[in-house]
Parts: C-alpha cells; structure tokens; sequence
C-alpha cells in the first residue's frame, strides 16, 4: 500500500484541496487527509470530488478490464433505487432476498445443477472463491478425519494462470498450493500434469472457464475423465472446482454442447462474475455448489439479531442489495436470447479484431477471442519497440489497453490483451484498431531508445 508522508513534511499543495474556480466559496484551503473542522456546501464538495474524477480514464475505452461498464438506463435507475438496501438484512427486505434466491436457481440451473438452488451471492468472485475454497477444504478434512489420517497438510492443485484471488486463499486459510506451469504456445494446464499432481491431500483441483491471460477455456471435461480415472486407481474422489468468473455467462449461451459445468459428476462447486459477462456493474459474484452435501453446514451461520433466522454463509455482511436487483433485472430483460445475443457479438467482434490485428507483421496472437470475447498478442521478435511502448502510446488516444507479463515459467514473455465487453461496439472497434495502426507506424519511425524501453518494462513488474 502506498505510504503516506508525514502532513509536515508535505508542501500545501500535496495536503490541501486549492481549486482556483472555488476560492471564494473557500475561506480556507481544504486537507486532503483531515477530515474539515466545518463542512463544505453540498454542490461545492460535489464539484471539487467531480472535477479531480475527471483524471480517471473513460471507463468505456478501458479494455483492460472484464468488469462491466454499461448497463441499460432503466436498470441504472432501479439500482440507483435499492442502493440503501442492505443485502444481509433479510428480515428487513424480504423481497430483496427472494430477488437473491431466485438469482441462485437461476445460476445454478444455467450451471445444469442436479439440486437448484445451492448458492449465494458474493461480492465478485474474489468472495465467492474463498467460500468455494473453505467447502473443499472442510469437506477434506471431515473425509481425513473418518479415515483417522492427518489433516494438517491440505494441498490444491491449480494452473500458475489463475487469477491472483486463489493465491490469496491459499495463503489466508493455510493451504498448500500446487501451481501446474503453463509454457510458450500453451497456457492452460493439461489433464497429465493434474494427474500427477494431485494426491491424498488434495483438497480439490481448479479448473478455469475463460483464463485471465488469455481468455481461453481449459480443457475441463478431459481434466475431469482424468480424475475419475485416477480416482478407479486410487479410491479417492477429487472434487473439481471451476472457476467461471470469465466464462461462466459466456459458454452457457454460445457453446451450449460444452461440458464443462455441473454434468460432470466430480465437479462441486462453481463461481461466476455477475458484473463481468453477467453484465452487471461491479461488483457482484455467484458462487454454486453441485448439492447441499458439498456445502458443508458448519460453514453456515444463522443470525437472528436483525430480526428473523437469517442462514449466511459469507465473508462480509452488509453490502448493498442493488447489484443482485441489476442481476435479476438482466436475467429478465435479456432472457436466453439476448444473453445469447450479446455474447455472439461479443465473439464476432473479439475474432475480427484479433484477426485484423493479426494482419499487422509486428503482431502474433496467443488467443484469438473465440472462447471468451478477449484475446492475448505479443510482438515479434526483431519489433524495434515494445507491448509496453504500444500501451503507452494507445493511452494518447484515451484507450487503456494493458500490457503484462506471463505467469511463472513464461515471465519472459510480455502480451497486450484486449477485452471485448457490452458497450464496445464494431464501430470503437474500428476506431481502435485505426488507432493501433497510427500508434505502429509511429513507433516504428521513432523506435524508443532501447534503455527506456527496458526501464519500462521492468518497472511494470
């Protein structure tokens, strides 16, 4: 986290809030870290928050991201209506919480889950992969525990492509992690390194719907045949999670045939996104379990205090219920097909795009946006500039496009990755890669000075 000086040691305009244009509605400059002894006018603090904002990028150009970044009006105002529900209080907001509850089923049976219904709203899926996490581990230990065998060294078997969130789990709740590397022209992990991985301390394995590096699917049906072999060897189940945060609203509508959710016997449990392709505005996750048997029952708490017996089974309390509204609004607006629609244009522009971009020498892809509508390219070897330098550049045009390292075991290698999201249509598409030509054609006229280049790149880690 970023350290903070001393107030005394800072300069007045490091510490205080000076605008110019509100001087003489301003007796005395403003700290940026001290709450005011006397408060500002409404209208006067809205303009001093409203105007600094104005140095954030514009969140539709903002291709980095998977979070959603356009919602339709009519779900804006009815979020902007429920923002003062708290989601906890279910005694309080009654319909709130069917709206939740219904959500669940729908989610699960979307996931094709034997029993409908088993699930919770989160915040992300950062929360829905720690309670995703805790069920596998405590159902684990309770299998330990019957066979009388130790319990003190739980393991989880995972690609090092996952998002930062499961290194995060493994860390927190004290579990060993067991990363699978992924290498030059394949990054996702494969059925034989998940197999000579895992062993009886293996909590589960994570399998991921739509990876963040590249967008691509791993090869989930064939990981799962491959355990239940292993399991006909060795007696033990190993439950799989997937981790759908990307694709979990995406394959359910354009590769239906897929099988990669809840039909495969071994897998448990499952999290999506609601505010990445469920196309609600952050932040809003699902989290599903295959049966109530794999949500073990001491993971659930009952309060009562705000009134009524409340069964919870989260991290955080209280936490606004209009995401979950948005969702539910979604689900009903769209219905199969628009949900089907959108992800259909979504793919058709993510595959133009990598395949015009793919035209350009200076360009090779990794992916190319036909699983989840985003794509991964670097530059080829003897390109006079960098990923890093094409990223700068694009930030002059207002397009925030990121550039980055692979995971351990490729780290020499840097991509660009673009995310195709609902908002950015075929004609920003153009625009932008108009804009990728001109950025090109200037570096490669202007090569960046070789130091500076690396100085960048190193930097960025």
């Amino acid at each position: 986290m970023k350290k903070l000086k001393k107030l005394k040691e800072m300069a007045p305009e490091e510490k205080d809030l000076q605008p110019q244009h509100a001087r003489r509605s301003l007796p005395e400059p403003v700290s940026k870290f001290e709450i005011p002894d006397e408060g500002l006018d409404s209208k006067l603090a809205y303009e001093l928050i409203h105007d600094e904002l104005m140095l954030d990028g514009n969140a539709r150009l903002n291709l980095a991201t998977f979070v959603t970044t356009w919602m339709e009006p009519e779900a804006e105002k009815l979020m902007a209506e429920t923002f003062d529900k708290n989601m906890i209080d279910k005694d309080e907001y009654p319909q709130t919480a069917e709206i939740e509850e219904r959500c669940v089923n729908i989610v699960s049976r979307l996931f094709n889950a034997p029993e409908s219904g088993v699930g919770a709203s989160t915040i992300g899926s950062s929360e829905a992969v720690m309670l995703a996490g805790l069920a596998l581990k405590w159902r684990w230990r309770a299998r330990r525990e019957a066979e009388g065998k130790s319990d003190a060294k739980p393991n989880l078997v995972l690609g090092s492509n996952v998002q930062v969130v499961w290194e995060k789990f493994c860390r927190y709740w004290d579990v060993e992690a067991k990363y699978l590397p992924v290498e030059d022209g394949r990054w996702v992990i494969t059925p034989e390194q998940v197999v000579e991985a895992v062993d009886e301390n293996t909590i589960g394995v994570v399998a991921i719907l739509g990876t963040t590096y590249t967008g691509e699917y791993e090869p989930i049906e064939e990981i799962h045949d491959a355990l239940v072999e292993l399991s006909k060897k060795t007696g033990i189940e190993t439950p799989l999670h997937i981790d759908a945060a990307s694709g979990g609203f995406v394959a359910p509508f354009v590769d239906p045939d897929l099988r990669w959710d809840f039909r495969l016997p071994l897998v448990k449990s499952i999290n999506a996104s609601g505010h990445k392709y469920g196309l609600v505005y952050p932040g809003v996750g699902w989290v599903v379990w295959r049966s109530h048997e794999d949500l073990p029952e001491g993971l659930v708490f009952h309060v009562n205090y705000l009134g009524g017996d409340m069964p919870t089974f989260t991290l955080n309390f209280s936490r606004p219920g209009n995401q979950v509204v948005g969702q539910y609004f979604n689900f009903l607006s769209l219905g199969r097909s628009g949900y089907t629609r959108v992800m259909r244009g979504l793919r058709e522009t993510a595959t133009w795009l990598s395949g015009e971009l793919a035209k350009m020498p200076c360009f090779e892809l990794l992916s190319d946006g036909s699983e989840v509508p985003a794509f991964a390219f670097r530059t080829v070897e003897g390109t006079p500039f960098t990923v890093f330098d094409v990223s700068d550049a694009l930030r002059g045009r207002g397009w925030q496009v990121p550039a980055y390292s692979m995971p351990e075991n490729a780290t020499n290698i840097a991509v660009l990755r673009i995310v195709v999201r609902d908002g950015f249509n075929t004609d920003l598409a153009r625009i932008l890669l108009s804009d990728f030509a001109k950025v090109v054609e200037k570096l490669q006229a202007h090569p960046p000075n070789a130091e500076h280049a690396e100085a960048k790149r190193e930097f960025s880690h």
